[in-house]
């Protein structure tokens, strides 16, 4: 009688140990999924809208203490516990009444950009100059797509037995790579390495504020930029950009903590422009692939896309809960993404404006993003230590690679030039781009006209590289996502890493104010 009690009260009480852990895990749910819808609401930046914001739903407008991002965060959390009140009492309400649905959908609050069930779109009015630079912008893409897609369905027909071929030739290639050298390259950590259009000049940017142009392999510094009153977050070269162009013309973009980014000539050492708008240290840049537009990603939770010719903002996008960190043009040039300390990276249509697709999968902060030449692939690295590899074509991820042990700071996609270059990688073809008897021999064996183009071409975008702060740089095979090599730097922690567009360099720039240069160990460059 004693045992079948005392059975008796252990049950009871896993039954209600059973309801308590339900209702543990509902509370954990339901605070997850606040914190999911908080971080894509439209919430202003600007922190006299913030303050008035806070104003007008009854909350103090500043706290002892409180910064402006801190303003910012309270009033995105207080209008995220509006919203789930607001979410239970429509749920209940729904119940109980036979309201239409109409009604439904247009209940929002009062005077706030956060809505509840509608399907009315939020968006802020642009200028003329924006709506203009949308128009060019699709008609500078759509022909681009259109190539892109020609070139990816004749790939597509090549035989199994060529395409294996092919990647065991350049995958060879690239796991040959070793160091060629290192360089002292300025007074602080080296933020970012970008090489030149022609493969002949890397530009280094500094946390010192400077930008340097060196002449590589041979390391002999060209020229020193200075313009920059803080650390430069961010340098990229227009896709246009030769020490041949005249006086004037735009080569270089940088961006920095000053709140600024500058638009350089490689003939001064002076600015040609100067574009000021964030609010916040700017990091990452880039050139749009038409060399007319500039991106810039900003500590002020928005990126911005510059008019190059006039130096003038076009569009401050805003979307991220966080700072944003990197930014990124698809070659196509009709999409951007930006990568935040969210942890949640956006593709965005540039002719339209609107979110082509969310990347919310990383755990910590985005500091890489890179569009695949594919057009249709992302990859992304975070302080999660992983690389993420997303399909905008499903719409989700596709594989994550355990990257690095440490933060992923940088993520670079291999591009070919439009066309080969004189002297492949593998040095067997001569100077004036004929084969070799051996490799002319195969070559009318198999049928193939091979003068390179074929290779060049499905060798784009064929691998890719990341710089990890665990002091590693890193190869990896953008088909099947394995680790090709592995290089070792002189520093613990590696901030960039770039490709040129021949195939035969690779640079990274460090924390310990150096840059390495990496090469093919049997080729001379």
């Amino acid at each position: 009688m004693t045992d079948l009690t005392f059975d008796t009260l252990m049950d009871d009480g896993n039954y209600l140990g059973s309801d308590r852990a339900r209702i543990e895990n509902k509370v954990i749910l339901d605070e997850l999924e606040r914190k999911k819808k908080a971080r894509s609401m439209a919430v202003p930046t600007d922190d006299n809208r913030v303050k008035a914001r806070l104003r007008e739903i009854g909350e103090p407008i500043t706290l002892f203490g409180e910064r402006a991002a801190d303003r910012r965060d309270r009033l995105i959390y207080v209008l995220s516990q509006i919203n789930a009140a607001r979410g239970e009492e429509l749920r209940m309400d729904e119940e109980e009444s036979s309201e239409s649905e109409e009604e439904v959908r247009s209940c929002r609050f009062p005077h706030s950009s956060v809505h509840i069930r509608t399907q009315e779109e939020f968006y802020t009015e642009g200028s003329l100059e924006l709506l203009q630079a949308r128009r060019r912008l699709a008609e500078y893409s759509l022909p681009r797509a259109q190539k892109r897609v020609a070139q990816q369905r004749i790939h597509a027909k090549l035989p199994l037995a060529r395409i294996i071929d092919l990647r065991k030739k350049i995958f060879g290639e690239v796991k040959r790579f070793g160091n060629l050298g290192s360089q002292i390259g300025d007074d602080r950590p080296i933020s970012q390495v970008r090489f030149a259009p022609n493969s002949k000049i890397l530009a280094t940017g500094s946390w010192s504020g400077a930008v340097k142009l060196w002449n590589v392999p041979t390391c002999t510094p060209i020229r020193t930029l200075r313009g920059h009153a803080d650390r430069v977050g961010g340098v990229a070269w227009h896709p246009q950009a030769t020490l041949t162009q005249g006086e004037g013309l735009v080569n270089l973009v940088s961006g920095a903590g000053d709140m600024s980014v500058n638009l350089w000539s490689l003939n001064s050492d002076a600015p040609l422009a100067t574009m000021k708008g964030h609010a916040d240290r700017v990091c990452r840049v880039a050139f749009h692939p038409s060399g007319d537009y500039v991106a810039s990603a900003s500590f002020d939770t928005s990126w911005r896309l510059w008019d190059v010719a006039t130096a003038k903002e076009l569009l401050l996008q805003e979307g991220h809960s966080k700072e944003v960190y990197s930014v990124e043009f698809q070659d196509d040039g009709a999409l951007v993404a930006s990568g935040g300390l969210d942890a949640i990276g956006r593709v965005w249509d540039l002719r339209t404006g609107r979110t082509a697709m969310v990347l919310d999968g990383h755990v910590q902060a985005i500091f890489g993003i890179a569009f695949s030449p594919n057009g249709y692939q992302i990859a992304t690295g975070a302080g999660d230590d992983t690389i993420r590899v997303w399909d905008m074509r499903s719409l989700k991820a596709l594989y994550t690679i355990p990257a690095h042990v440490s933060n992923v700071a940088d993520v670079r996609f291999f591009r070919g030039d439009a066309s080969p270059p004189t002297v492949p990688i593998n040095g067997d073809v001569l100077m004036n781009g004929m084969e070799t008897a051996d490799e002319k021999a195969d070559v009318d064996k198999s049928g193939d006209d091979d003068d390179g183009t074929e290779e060049w071409g499905y060798r784009s975008g064929l691998y890719f590289a990341s710089a990890g702060y665990d002091g590693f740089v890193k190869l990896w095979s953008a088909d099947d996502w394995q680790l090709l090599r592995t290089l070792t730097t002189d520093s613990g922690k590696v901030m960039s890493v770039d490709l040129t567009s021949d195939g035969r360099l690779l640079a990274s720039g460090t924390y310990n104010r150096n840059f390495q240069l990496f090469a093919p160990e049997d080729v001379t460059v």
